[in-house]
């Protein structure tokens, strides 16, 4: 009778490693969730890369928008940088922040490589980009009209990521 009790602990062990094996196969590895998805845009009033204006939230509302995290020191914003150019060209509305960056910089990658942006707003210190949870550069927002931000991708937006999230900008229309 206590021979097979000795065994309970060994079949406890291996029952719940299954079950965890198969927990950790049903993880969407692919998306970083935002607790912002859903939520307003934060709270904002920051200066103009192009021209040094004073904006603030008000001024992200009132149509859609994508809202493209970027920084001259990033490899992978220059990458992103012709396809943002191409949609700007097809009329989506884009708006960047410059993520802890350098303003005349900014100014002179702009002039250099095309402006796909509405306008920039400038956040050196990256105080927005910290509200809005960014993790690094290039990190893309879509915001309806209402500015009520509704999705979110990490890394360079690219044909193939805007197949996918097209539909939804559309939808916010």
């Amino acid at each position: 009778m206590k021979r097979p009790l000795l065994f309970l602990p060994l079949v406890i062990f291996i029952l719940m490693g299954g079950i965890f094996w198969v927990g950790l196969g049903k993880e969407d590895k692919s998306t970083l969730p935002s607790p912002l998805i859903g939520k307003a845009f934060p709270t904002f009033e920051l200066g103009v890369v192009e021209d040094g204006r004073v904006l603030t939230t008000d001024d992200l509302k009132g149509q859609p928008a994508l809202v493209n995290v970027w920084a001259t020191w990033c490899p992978t914003c220059k990458s992103e940088h012709q396809f943002l150019n191409q949609l700007s060209a097809e009329g989506i509305r884009i708006v960047g922040i410059n993520y802890k960056d350098d303003s005349d910089k900014a100014r002179a990658w702009l002039e250099q490589l095309g402006n796909p942006y509405d306008y920039n707003l400038s956040d050196p210190s990256g105080m927005l980009g910290l509200e809005l949870g960014v993790y690094g550069a290039p990190e893309t927002f879509l915001v309806d009209s209402q500015g009520i931000i509704r999705g979110k991708h990490v890394g360079d937006l690219n044909p193939r990521v805007w197949q996918t999230l097209e539909a939804d900008f559309k939808a916010m229309k």
